[in-house]
């Protein structure tokens, strides 16, 4: 959260199980010591708000995000695809796989390939998992195997 005056630049305010949070106390600490006034709080209706500046001023460093607002703020893509292809021989099937979990091995995107050949119906079908790019990239590979 955000707060600014006019002619101030934003403020980042923390409630107080926030800053519990963060120091590895228990709330009731936190709050103790607001109302000792040994951390500076502004009160917005029945909370507490503590400012950045306030708790790094308190603990004497600075103030980073925790490791669970660093792990959220990362977005990440991740594309599940099927791709179905009839009339494949189970030779051409089995080469198409190889070369796709060849191509999948190692890689630091994670791609992940899984495959289902139905005999009977001569069809394969690919599930192609990973980031936009690996999966467009083995889509590639599947259109060039399929001309073969």
């Amino acid at each position: 959260m955000r707060a600014q005056l006019s002619g101030e630049s934003p403020q980042e305010l923390y409630s107080v199980d926030q800053v519990a949070e963060r120091l590895g106390l228990h709330v009731r600490t936190v709050r103790a010591y607001v109302r000792d006034g040994r951390l500076k709080a502004t009160r917005i209706g029945k909370q507490y708000r503590i400012g950045r500046e306030d708790l790094e001023a308190f603990t004497g460093h600075p103030v980073g995000p925790t490791e669970r607002e660093t792990v959220r703020r990362q977005r990440h893509v991740e594309v599940t695809s099927i791709v179905q292809i009839d009339a494949i021989s189970p030779e051409a099937a089995d080469r198409m796989v190889k070369t796709l979990a060849a191509a999948a091995e190692g890689r630091a995107d994670g791609l992940r390939v899984e495959s289902l050949y139905f005999d009977e119906l001569g069809r394969l079908k690919l599930i192609l998992v990973g980031d936009l790019a690996a999966v467009s990239q083995a889509f590639a590979l599947v259109e060039l195997l399929g001309k073969g």
